[in-house]
């Protein structure tokens, strides 16, 4: 490999939400990399950090063609420079859109489990989250379509947030499906807001299909949410893309997310994803290629060591997502004693909702000596607890 991602970098005193933990505690919560950015960002970084002046920022004429550029050829998807606004990150666009495209007392629907962030943009703004419980057959994920129509065919529901790719359990939804929950939702007058913010750490040789580029409907009726952010872990930048085809939706989007102060840029938040999508795309390569032959180690050595466990097959993300019914019903009071007795912080999969109590999320975005060490105080805390 060109770069280096077995290099563990020390984040301790760095104001790191991930690693602002007690002295020997290895966390693998919260999904960020604990990898260097691509050396292109940084050199960019470096170059305006050295004109010394940082004031008040626009969005230039390149930051819209980086992400046109880059949704165009990787994800075959054309989008028009007025389609795209300005964001500081996915989750304040995901609180606007609520508190802009629904009314209090109104139902927003989730596909749980899920992003437990969703819970809070819904239920802070007084809202109310409505689940769509994804079917688990013990190996995989589904939508419960039959489900879903009820759901969406109640006379409050006004908003659905789809998470796609799906964090955490790694779901890839295709595009039949995606254009099958666009027809639903207009049917049922439902606006879509997609949360797309995974969708560069897929699989090598699996790509992802944005929701509105799935049909005609799809585009019309929705709002998508994008960011360089998960992908080349520059999610302190506070730097996203809204993208919104249909103009009313647009404008209101637009005034919501400019009226809550979230559509101005920082002095960095540009240049730093420009030069991601425009130069970054070899180390990215590198790093699906790095973080999938994670994943696989981890499955391996979770099967071998922990034979009555079920790690979900994945396509998306970095995130591995463990049932451990055969262990637990509540993997809550689990994570905690595995955090007390073994110094590993991970995160119990009750507060995604849905089906998630009995489940554990993992995060592997780190070098895999580190990856190693995690599993073996998570396979020696299960035998223990």
């Amino acid at each position: 490999m060109k770069y280096d991602f077995d290099t563990p970098v020390d984040r301790r005193g760095t104001n790191s939400l991930k690693w602002d933990v007690p002295e020997g505690e290895l966390p693998m919560w919260v999904a960020d990399m604990d990898f260097r950015t691509a050396p292109v960002v940084v050199e960019a970084l470096r170059k305006r950090l050295e004109n010394g002046v940082f004031g008040y920022s626009v969005v230039p004429a390149k930051w819209y063609d980086a992400y046109i550029d880059w949704w165009k050829r990787r994800h075959a998807f054309a989008m028009r420079p007025e389609w795209l606004i300005f964001c500081t990150g996915v989750v304040p666009a995901i609180t606007c859109a609520v508190k802009r495209l629904t009314n209090v007392g109104d139902n927003v629907l989730v596909q749980t489990p899920v992003y437990d962030i969703f819970f809070h943009s819904i239920e802070n703004g007084g809202r109310h989250v409505l689940e769509n419980r994804l079917l688990y057959d013990g190996e995989k994920y589904e939508m419960d379509f039959a489900d879903l129509e009820e759901k969406l065919a109640h006379p409050l529901t006004t908003l659905m947030i789809l998470c796609n790719p799906h964090n955490p359990v790694g779901k890839i939804w295709s595009r039949e499906q995606l254009a099958r929950v666009g027809e639903l939702c207009k049917k049922h007058h439902v606006t879509v807001l997609s949360d797309e913010i995974h969708c560069d750490l897929t699989k090598p040789g699996i790509g992802y299909v944005p929701f509105a580029a799935a049909s005609k409907t799809c585009a019309e009726i929705s709002v998508t949410c994008l960011a360089a952010s998960k992908a080349f872990n520059l999610a302190g930048l506070q730097s996203a893309a809204v993208v919104v085809c249909e103009e009313g939706l647009r404008q209101k989007m637009n005034r919501g997310l400019n009226s809550d102060e979230i559509a101005e840029p920082g002095c960095f938040a540009v240049d730093g994803v420009v030069a991601a999508l425009c130069k970054g795309e070899e180390w990215l390569e590198e790093l699906r290629a790095y973080l999938f032959a994670n994943k696989e180690f981890a499955v391996s050595y979770l099967k071998e060591h922990c034979p009555k466990l079920r790690v979900v097959d994945s396509e998306a993300t970095y995130l591995l997502w463990i049932d451990c019914s055969a262990y637990t019903k509540n993997t809550s009071d689990f994570c905690e004693w595995l955090r007390r007795e073994k110094k590993l912080f991970i995160t119990e999969g009750g507060q995604y909702r849905g089906n998630g109590a009995s489940f554990v999320r993992i995060n592997l975005a780190c070098p895999r000596a580190q990856v190693a060490k995690g599993l073996e105080r998570f396979a020696a805390g299960l035998e223990a607890f």
